[in-house]
């Protein structure tokens, strides 16, 4: 799970509601989340893509898979950069981390993104929701999930 939701799953409890479910993938495996959803619309900069060739992808990070029946969003797909098992920040290509550090996962063993990598993903355009995530999960970031993100925050121009 990614942004939000992954704040929700690291806290252990949902204090706001979302409109679809978030997840983050390296933008490599895009295509196997896609095939996985036949008869839904990939949606994207305000446009509905039957079979998106990788320059149109290339060009936004997020594609919403939605029910063509009724509009809903239903999945809200990160397509994230990597280079291997190697997570690279869309924001700051100089930020690059191992999966297995930046993925955690629940005691039922539902994977989430790491809280720090979250709120720094959330940094950039702080709307409402956005600034309630952020006071929802200071209390229970550890010391040194604090420091991962305040040196995170460091590292970009755009959270400053």
């Amino acid at each position: 799970m990614a942004v939000g939701w992954a704040l929700d799953l690291f806290r252990g409890g949902q204090p706001r509601a979302h409109g679809d479910i978030g997840i983050a993938v390296p933008a490599g495996r895009f295509p196997e989340v896609r095939r996985r959803f036949p008869g839904y619309d990939a949606a994207g900069s305000g446009r509905i893509w039957e079979d998106a060739a990788p320059d149109v992808l290339a060009a936004v990070h997020q594609t919403w898979l939605r029910d063509p029946a009724t509009g809903a969003d239903l999945l809200d797909v990160f397509r994230e950069p990597h280079d291997g098992n190697i997570w690279i920040c869309r924001r700051d290509r100089s930020i690059r981390l191992p999966y297995g550090e930046i993925v955690h996962h629940t005691r039922g063993g539902i994977p989430y993104l790491a809280p720090a990598l979250a709120l720094l993903l959330k940094a950039k355009h702080v709307r409402p929701k956005d600034q309630a995530d952020l006071d929802a999960t200071l209390p229970h970031l550890s010391p040194e999930q604090r420091a991962a993100l305040s040196g995170l925050l460091g590292r970009t121009n755009w959270a400053r």
